[in-house]
């Protein structure tokens, strides 16, 4: 069986509910990276790279945020 099929009898969570899931810890995790390129582009003296990972790190917490909200209320649902 291919993940492609599976529809929540292996792991019990449908690939909906699961691709949400993935995605806040995706783009949580991907905050944290981009925390760690912005350091090593301030110490490489680059500002403007620095500022670029800023930006993407707001826009990773930003998605993590919505992604948080969602899954929340979905499971108030339930």
């Amino acid at each position: 069986m291919t993940t492609d099929q599976e529809t929540g009898q292996v792991t019990g969570t449908r690939d909906k509910d699961y691709d949400l899931i993935w995605f806040a810890e995706a783009a949580l995790s991907n905050a944290l990276r981009m925390e760690q390129y912005c350091h090593d582009a301030e110490r490489a003296g680059d500002s403007e790279l620095s500022e670029f990972f800023r930006r993407a790190q707001g826009e990773s917490r930003k998605g993590a945020e919505q992604a948080k909200q969602l899954l929340a209320a979905r499971l108030a649902r339930k």
